[in-house]
């Protein structure tokens, strides 16, 4: 009802607006009548009105379109500019993939230079059991990163293999140590004494295993590297230590320690141990090292003195020749002289000294070395001697 009454009301607002107009126009004396009814004027009327809403319609519509297509544009330009940034990431992934590359190269490289310089070629592995090893050391997140990027697969063996060699070489390493120390303890010397001597001779130029000098090792490598390290000074301590007869007779006339002096009957402390036999029987070295001293010495006769390093020197006194100079390096095993008389003696006999730092101990220990210890020295000095093809590492002087 409210609808209808309010339907007619319009219409009869818009009645009174389109009324039936008369103009009249005067020409020439003349009066002329013109009639707008109020249905023509109705019409215009609606006629325009349906123009501007037809015209605002088209607006309306070319405003959204407008919109629709900047819309468009800007979620576009946004996508483009996405693909732009994960086209970044990705470069940026790949450069960086270069660069770990190049550093697993340097720590292989290491890896290399560690196994030749203190252990030796070592043969490789089952390949199959590395690859169950890389597979286990591989992360969740290492996985997905391989699935995109089949470069970071290989890249991320390639460091679980190294990190596993690496892990397996340092309890090697430990290992053998433990067995060295064991060894060196059964010849009543002290390993982490000798093992410091050791190392304090150690020197040389600067040749940094990265060309990048503030780069450092990864820690698995460093315990690596400190790992091998001990082990090469007490196996090398281990090696210098002797143990091998000075002569081939098995006569001990005297031993280490106090007894009557044979020339004065007096008490006297014996310095050695005097191996009884015939003039001119060979005197061989009992460990490697460098003669220090080949001549005649006050109270002992022809003398030569071999030092062994760590402190550790062996004398061989009352030769009756000499066959070697001060400064020679020689091996284990190798003639020095002769036995003799000379000096301060009663008869053909080898005076035989070891000395740690100066001081006389007894040599008895090192000459009844059993066969585990030896067998320890045998595997060291293996190592020692082996080959090392490697132009990298560290240098030792």
């Amino acid at each position: 009802m409210h609808k209808e009454n309010t339907n007619e009301g319009l219409k009869a607002r818009l009645d009174h607006m389109f009324t039936d107009r008369e103009f009249f126009m005067r020409s020439h004396g003349q009066v002329r009548f013109l009639t707008l009814s109020a249905t023509l004027q109705k019409r215009v009327f609606y006629s325009v009105a349906a123009g501007l809403a037809i015209w605002v319609l088209i607006t309306l519509v070319m405003m959204i379109n407008q919109l629709t297509v900047t819309g468009e544009r800007m979620a576009l330009a946004e996508k483009e500019a996405e693909v732009n940034s994960t086209e970044n990431r990705v470069a940026s992934y790949k450069a960086s993939i270069d660069d770990v590359a190049i550093d697993l190269k340097q720590r292989q490289d290491v890896l290399d230079a560690m196994t030749e310089q203190f252990v030796g070629e070592q043969p490789e592995a089952a390949d199959a059991t590395k690859q169950q090893q890389t597979d286990e050391q591989m992360s969740e997140n290492t996985r997905k990163i391989s699935a995109a990027f089949p470069e970071a697969t290989q890249l991320a063996k390639l460091e679980a293999r190294q990190i596993i060699f690496a892990r397996r070489l340092t309890l090697a390493a430990v290992l053998r140590t433990e067995q060295a120390a064991a060894a060196i303890r059964k010849f009543g010397l002290n390993p982490d004494k000798l093992a410091k001597n050791s190392v304090a001779g150690m020197g040389g130029p600067l040749i940094p295993y990265f060309r990048d000098q503030k780069q450092q090792l990864h820690p698995t490598l460093e315990r690596l590297n400190l790992a091998l390290q001990r082990m090469d000074a007490l196996e090398r301590t281990l090696i210098a230590i002797p143990s091998g007869k000075p002569s081939s007779t098995g006569m001990i006339s005297s031993s280490y320690g106090y007894r009557r002096d044979p020339f004065t009957g007096g008490g006297a402390m014996h310095s050695g141990m005097d191996f009884k036999g015939t003039r001119g029987l060979p005197i061989v070295a009992a460990a490697g090292g460098k003669v220090t001293h080949a001549g005649w010495k006050s109270g002992y006769g022809k003398t030569v003195e071999i030092t062994h390093g760590n402190g550790l020197l062996t004398r061989y006194a009352h030769l009756s020749r000499i066959g070697v100079t001060a400064g020679q390096k020689i091996e284990q095993g190798l003639q020095l002289g002769a036995m003799g008389s000379t000096g301060r003696s009663t008869g053909p006999h080898l005076h035989f000294e070891v000395r740690l730092n100066g001081k006389a101990i007894n040599p008895r220990p090192f000459l009844e070395a059993n066969t585990d210890v030896l067998k320890v020295k045998a595997i060291a000095r293996q190592r020692a001697k082996a080959p090392k093809h490697s132009e990298s590492g560290t240098s030792r002087g």
